[in-house]
């Protein structure tokens, strides 16, 4: 019986690289959503077929836009600068959270339709927070 060993820093590199897509999978995903929330009122995300804006405030649509842009650049500016990169796993946590509620928001409309894609983004941020945990974190700068 043989036994392959498995090269740790290749290893390692395979982790870093399928992190850094799914950091920058969730920072494409929401800086399009929270420009959008951003930049359109109430009325032209409803004809986008974003329902649930119907009766939201339109401050509340603006700070869900403005937290989804933090998110997205704080699981890539941390970590690309190595400044304080274990700020990228709390933004992560912070879009996390976001697609809890947002789904929650979203059962209890009946939009079931849109809940995969929370489900999904939900998944890329744990595997980021686990992966800058466990498999390949990033070491701040000296």
């Amino acid at each position: 019986m043989t036994t392959t060993k498995t090269n740790p820093i290749r290893t390692n590199k395979v982790w870093n690289i399928a992190l850094w897509v799914a950091q920058a999978a969730l920072a494409a995903m929401f800086l399009m959503a929270g420009y959008m929330k951003l930049t359109s009122g109430p009325a032209e995300m409803v004809a986008m077929g974003m329902m649930w804006a119907e009766n939201a405030p339109a401050a509340l649509i603006k700070f869900i836009g403005l937290a989804e842009v933090a998110g997205a650049l704080g699981v890539i500016l941390p970590a690309a600068t190595r400044i304080m990169p274990d700020l990228t796993k709390l933004a992560a946590l912070g879009l996390a959270i976001i697609m809890v509620l947002a789904a929650g928001l979203h059962i209890m409309r009946g939009e079931l339709g849109v809940v995969p894609m929370n489900v999904v983004l939900f998944a890329l941020a744990a595997f980021v927070i686990w992966g800058r945990t466990n498999k390949a974190p990033i070491a701040p700068r000296d």
